[in-house]
């Protein structure tokens, strides 16, 4: 019999710093404060390391814990050197064969993942891209049609649990439509009731009959359900919706609640004793200690004051105790299943399916023997090779195509505040060769970014276009003669992308979203499916 303290610490899970759990936080798990952990990049190293810090977590825990993570696969994913990366859920959906792709991908990740000892993962990503300015979701949504969306997610959830980790498809009940990121500040929707249950619950269906072990709430008013409260504040959204409206009997999330949508309303004791109140079950505070010790002392206090009725407590502590249950770890991790031959292979393979031609140009794509050496890339740097403008070496995307063509000369410029050194190197080099590889990465969001791939542009003589990010830049950037999206950056999507250029493979995909676009003398490849 769980004591009341016990009982709190259920309902929330922890994130800290470093390459080893504090120790506090295996105090907490020894006690039962906290029902789990939640782990990010700063967390990780390797799988040896993340093996060990996982194993430490579930052997300092005195009931069964949930270990949880966001690898989404594409632009959201905590381990990447090492493990096995996946395409984005945009990348997997403009595949012809999506559907299957994404199952399969997500029992990958799910075989890996609890290899190392991980049985809850935030994933899939099922809004839908609404809004081509919206910053948070991008390529990872499956799209904008609601049927391809559900049909993905579906199998992603479906993938990921019959690897034996825990789905949470997420932002219940939609965040495709917001230009704001819920890390910054509160979105507020004026979404119509009849948009929101026609639309963006489509997905959540599906999901439910797929099965899913739990669902995230985001961080947003939607003024159609609750004009007053965050839907993860709500008395409406997850009671009234959710479980009523849609039948979920799963377990219910919240998002970090150290969120600026949170923070900047609500301290973290109040916070977390108003997502109980809500009918949310599980509670995340990711990164602060403090608010961490609050959120667990406003839940007790509440508790003990009747504030929090036991029937909700002992709801809430039902479900969470079928889904640690249901994906309970007992035995040490297996690092032989992570980074297997066989799982590498395969992202690389649903990668290409998902390489989309948005506008050809023979002659100019694919690249030849006799074109490729000649050409120049100039690339808009991922955030993840940041650290390359310190040591002078080379972007991911730079080596994979250097080890083909080591011959092809490369710059690597800053979305922002650009080196005007290397702007006008890139400048000079997009002039004189005969073709330019421009790399974006979302300029339809980046002021600066945009102006400056303008400018390149404007002064190469003739231009391929490589998303890989969002599509949406072709829109913004219809002069460049040929066009191709890989719709993510993830290293499966960028040796995919070196392969389409050099013609190893001929790109098959179809975006899932739309582009008011009207090809001249192009085709896309739309029009020849």
């Amino acid at each position: 019999m769980m004591t009341l303290e016990e009982k709190i610490g259920q309902l929330l899970l922890a994130g800290f710093d470093g390459l080893e759990p504090p120790d506090y936080i295996l105090e907490w798990l020894a006690q039962g404060r906290i029902g789990g952990v939640i782990l990010f990049a700063r967390n990780v190293q390797s799988p040896a390391q993340v093996a060990r810090l996982v194993w430490r977590c579930h052997q300092a825990a005195r009931s069964p814990i949930l270990v949880s993570i966001d690898q989404e696969g594409g632009e959201v994913a905590r381990l990447r050197d090492g493990f096995t990366e996946s395409p984005g859920a945009m990348a997997l959906s403009a595949a012809r064969d999506g559907v299957a792709l994404a199952g399969q991908m997500s029992h990958i990740l799910a075989q890996e993942l609890r290899a190392l000892g991980i049985n809850w993962n935030y994933a899939p990503v099922v809004d839908l891209s609404h809004n081509m300015h919206n910053p948070a979701v991008g390529t990872r949504s499956p799209g904008s049609d609601k049927h391809r969306v559900a049909q993905i997610a579906a199998a992603q959830v479906r993938g990921l649990q019959s690897g034996g980790v825990a789905a949470s498809p997420k932002h219940f009940p939609g965040l495709g439509d917001t230009p704001v990121d819920t890390h910054e500040a509160l979105p507020a929707l004026d979404t119509p009731l009849e948009r929101l249950l026609e639309e963006d619950l489509e997905p959540y269906r599906a999901v439910i009959a797929a099965g899913a072990a739990s669902i995230m709430v985001t961080h947003t008013l939607y003024t159609a359900l609750d004009a007053d409260h965050a839907t993860t504040v709500s008395p409406v959204v997850v009671p009234r919706l959710l479980r009523g409206h849609l039948g979920y009997e799963g377990v219910v999330t919240t998002d970090c609640m150290e969120m600026n949508a949170i923070t900047q309303h609500y301290p973290p004791d109040e916070a977390a004793v108003l997502a109980a109140l809500a009918s949310i079950d599980l509670i995340l505070f990711s990164h602060t200690r403090a608010a961490q010790e609050a959120a667990y002392a406003g839940l007790l206090a509440a508790a003990r004051s009747g504030r929090l009725p036991p029937a909700l407590l002992e709801a809430a502590l039902t479900r969470i105790a079928r889904l640690k249950a249901q994906y309970a770890i007992t035995t040490p991790p297996d690092l032989h299943q992570v980074r297997r031959p066989e799982h590498l292979a395969f992202a690389l393979e649903a990668a290409r399916a998902g390489v989309t031609l948005v506008k050809a140009a023979p002659g100019l794509f694919p690249l030849t023997a006799a074109t490729a050496p000649a050409a120049v890339v100039i690339e808009f740097a991922s955030y993840l090779d940041s650290g390359i403008f310190e040591t002078g070496g080379l972007t991911g995307f730079a080596q994979q195509l250097k080890f083909r063509v080591p011959e092809v000369q490369t710059v690597a410029l800053r979305a922002v505040n650009t080196d005007p050194a290397a702007l006008e190197q890139a400048l000079a080099l997009a002039a004189a060769a005969p073709v330019t590889v421009l790399v974006t990465r979302s300029a339809h969001l980046i002021p600066e970014q945009l102006a400056t791939a303008r400018r390149i542009l404007a002064a190469a003589q003739r231009t391929i276009l490589l998303c890989l990010r969002n599509p949406y830049d072709v829109l913004v950037l219809p002069a460049a003669a040929a066009m191709l999206c890989t719709c993510g950056g993830s290293t499966p999507s960028l040796q995919a992308a070196v392969q389409a250029l050099l013609g190893d493979f001929v790109p098959s995909g179809r975006l899932p979203v739309s582009l008011n676009t009207t090809p001249t003398t192009t085709t896309t490849m739309d029009e020849t499916a």
